[in-house]
């Protein structure tokens, strides 16, 4: 099963949820990942909804289950960025 990443552009259709049949799909930009019911295999989805453009349309919350959401595109992964040092004179 892989992991969610903020960022990541989740496809949301039928598989989820009844909800998401036909045109009712969406495009979702992972912003937050709720609590997964570990006994069914549902979760809480936070994202902007996004149209053909790319362009954000609406901020929506999604029960949705795990095992339906396909993954059109990654997020890159963060960067651990350091400590920078002051320098010795």
């Amino acid at each position: 099963m892989i992991a969610f990443n903020i960022g990541d552009l989740l496809l949301i259709g039928s598989a989820c949820s009844p909800q998401f049949t036909g045109d009712r799909g969406l495009r979702l930009r992972l912003v937050s990942v709720g609590e997964v019911d570990p006994y069914n295999g549902w979760m809480w989805l936070t994202g902007y909804v996004l149209d053909p453009q790319g362009n954000a349309t609406d901020k929506r919350e999604v029960y949705v289950q795990r095992a339906g959401i396909g993954v059109a595109d990654r997020a890159p992964a963060p960067r651990l960025v350091g400590r920078l040092l002051p320098t010795q004179a």
